[in-house]
């Protein structure tokens, strides 16, 4: 893309200017934050009053969230008059049972509509729909 750095290979992260992430809406960014965090393993890198990002510990990837005043969360699946879903985030992993029965004690839920095998749709806190997956 134009007007980002191209990085040497092997650069320090910590001296990277290649981020980039996703940014999620909720009514509380630090709550989702801390969720996503304990999920996945990752630390907490930026924190701002309404704004909170987390990355792994390598990469220059981070998944981020602002607080909205009047959140409505989406739903699933989609229906009319309501609202929508404009992205979700998908997770493979190797035990789909285990990493649903993991996700659910850590905050999460299992969606009531589960469109294939060897997939589960979990909303996230906040309601936002997230995938488990096996390959």
């Amino acid at each position: 893309m134009r007007g980002r750095r191209a990085e040497e290979p092997g650069a320090p992260r910590a001296a990277r200017n290649d981020y980039w992430g996703v940014v999620l809406e909720a009514p509380s960014a630090m709550e989702l934050a801390r969720f996503y965090a304990d999920l996945l393993g990752w630390e907490i890198a930026k924190q701002e009053p309404d704004f909170v990002a987390v990355s792994p510990p390598d990469g220059v990837a981070y998944l981020a969230f602002q607080t909205a005043e009047g959140y409505v969360p989406p739903v699933w699946p989609s229906a009319d008059g309501r609202q929508r879903i404009t992205m979700h985030l998908d997770f493979e992993v190797v035990d789909l049972e285990a990493a649903v029965v993991d996700a659910v004690s850590r905050g999460a839920r299992e969606a009531e509509f589960q469109p294939q095998d060897g997939l589960r749709v979990m909303l996230d806190p906040a309601g936002h729909p997230f995938c488990l997956y096996t390959s």
